[in-house]
């Protein structure tokens, strides 16, 4: 696999993960990546990071083992209108944004309302990445999402880790939908392991299956190209000014 980043993962930092940043940064460079982003989670996750956590990442080189850092965080979406659990201050200083739904904080409701919750965030200049939406019991609308992807410059996450969680109800078949769509399109994704340990970094075993299936176009997977997730990247920052 050429994939040159892997943009969510989490270290020991996230509480249930078991490696550390070094570590981590240390395998992506043996696993050939160019970028590794790892996205710790934020305060309502139990056992995870406080917000000065964040604040001091800026003590942190942004190169290790010949490869670039970047570091940020996999925020809560908390309420229907999409607010996430970190102020903007402290988002203004990380290098990426992801956000995500997670069933022991958000409590799932009507298919409206959820989709609610996901355009609220990506509504937001300053997210980059919506983590898992493929949790049938989270239920959403994947056209309206797919249609703000494109809107609001926020990528639509094909995470690894939801298709051999089983508590995540029809994620094979709600990623196809989403792969489907964004094809149909032309909206671009990003393929992410979620790596909680070093050896699952980069890991796309269940996902790039599904991806194929698809017949999904390499030049939409923005994983192919640092040059490009960059560009990706910068274009949000301006639009977030």
């Amino acid at each position: 696999m050429d994939f040159e980043l892997d943009v969510h993962t989490h270290t020991i930092a996230s509480g249930h993960a078991y490696g550390t940043l070094t570590e981590m940064a240390k395998e992506a460079s043996v696993r050939g990546l160019k970028i590794l982003g790892i996205t710790e989670h934020t305060h309502n996750m139990p056992g995870t990071c406080d917000d000065l956590y964040f604040v001091n990442l800026r003590v942190v080189p942004r190169e290790m083992f010949g490869i670039r850092l970047l570091l940020g965080a996999e925020m809560n979406i908390m309420d229907e209108q999409g607010t996430v659990d970190l102020p903007d201050r402290v988002i203004d200083r990380l290098d990426l944004r992801i956000a995500s739904i997670h069933g022991n904080l958000y409590p799932f409701g009507t298919v409206t309302q959820n989709t609610n919750a996901i355009l609220g965030a990506m509504k937001n200049p300053r997210i980059d990445i919506i983590g898992h939406p493929d949790d049938g019991n989270c239920p959403l609308d994947y056209e309206q999402l797919v249609a703000a992807s494109r809107e609001y410059h926020t990528l639509l996450e094909i995470n690894n880790n939801s298709l051999r969680m089983p508590s995540r109800k029809n994620a094979r078949e709600n990623i196809m939908t989403i792969l489907e769509l964004c094809k149909a399109y032309e909206v671009p994704v990003i393929l992410n392991s979620d790596a909680h340990f070093m050896t699952d970094i980069a890991n796309t075993d269940h996902s790039m299956p599904v991806v194929e299936e698809t017949g999904f176009p390499k030049e939409l997977i923005l994983n192919y190209s640092a040059e490009k997730f960059l560009a990706y990247l910068a274009e949000n920052r301006m639009r977030g000014q």
